[in-house]
């Protein structure tokens, strides 16, 4: 996978078999990406993921049911063992209220969505044995993909789904440091910015810059072993070391270091 879709992963080089692919066109105000991870481990083997996502919300299809998934909050940990699957949406924050129309009730959680005929036709595809793992694939995208089409209707330009959704890829750039920086971007007060971010992502603007330089310094410490932490904190915007620090280790639970370490680089 490219650098965009490991920054969540703290530990890529566990990750399962996993696949993704793109919206159709008509779906890209609706769907960053569809992800399908798949595994099928020995009796006793177990796969230790440990996960610090963007804070957006996924619409998930595993096989006993769909669940809309809320933005995390901190680093979470899943144990896969035996055979299993899921079809995930990477939603945009457009189509968040579709599904949760509050989306902070739902950080770090899951709600069930009734969506039973969806599910039972998701199991049939990805179970079909006389189908190959690429067309399995393909058909549950595609059944997703045209359940989501019927409920989320593309946002109106100007509207606040546009905004949310700009606001999202303003997230995303490095050179954001700090909330006062997003006004002159998108042309909106920081007033109304904060009101979208709570309607369409359930969290404040600082806590996802935070996450966002979080998961940066982590793929960092992964892939470039020879930056010093110190250089590292002042280019993602921190005061000192100190500071990144303790952002990173109330996230992930270990500090800079003790990250590298466990990620396979040099401390």
């Amino acid at each position: 996978m490219v650098d965009e879709e490991r920054r969540g992963v703290l530990y890529p080089h566990r990750l399962p078999e996993f696949h993704r692919m793109p919206p159709r066109r008509e779906l890209e105000h609706a769907v960053r990406w569809f992800w399908i991870p798949e595994w099928d481990l020995a009796d006793g083997e177990e796969s230790r993921q440990e996960l610090l996502p963007f804070p957006v919300c996924n619409l998930v299809v595993e096989p006993a049911a769909v669940t809309a998934v809320g933005p995390a909050t901190r680093r979470s940990e899943r144990v896969l063992t035996g055979r299993g699957w899921a079809v995930g949406a990477l939603l945009r924050p457009a189509a968040v209220p579709s599904l949760a129309p509050d989306p902070a009730t739902i950080r770090d959680a899951t709600r069930i969505v009734e969506a039973p005929r969806l599910l039972a036709e998701v199991n049939r595809a990805m179970e079909d044995p006389e189908s190959s793992g690429a067309a399995r694939r393909e058909r549950a995208v595609s059944l997703l993909s045209e359940w989501i089409r019927e409920r989320i209707p593309a946002p109106s330009t100007p509207g606040d789904g546009a905004l949310a959704n700009r606001l999202a890829e303003e997230l995303g750039d490095p050179a954001l440091t700090r909330v006062d920086q997003l006004p002159d971007r998108l042309h909106v007060s920081v007033r109304t910015l904060q009101r979208v971010a709570d309607r369409f992502f359930g969290l404040s603007l600082h806590s996802m810059i935070r996450r966002r330089r979080i998961q940066e310094g982590a793929e960092r410490l992964r892939e470039q072993p020879e930056l010093t932490i110190a250089a590292l904190a002042n280019e993602l915007g921190y005061a000192d070391h100190a500071h990144f620090t303790t952002d990173f280790r109330r996230l992930l639970g270990v500090t800079p270091s003790e990250y590298r370490a466990r990620a396979g680089t040099r401390p």
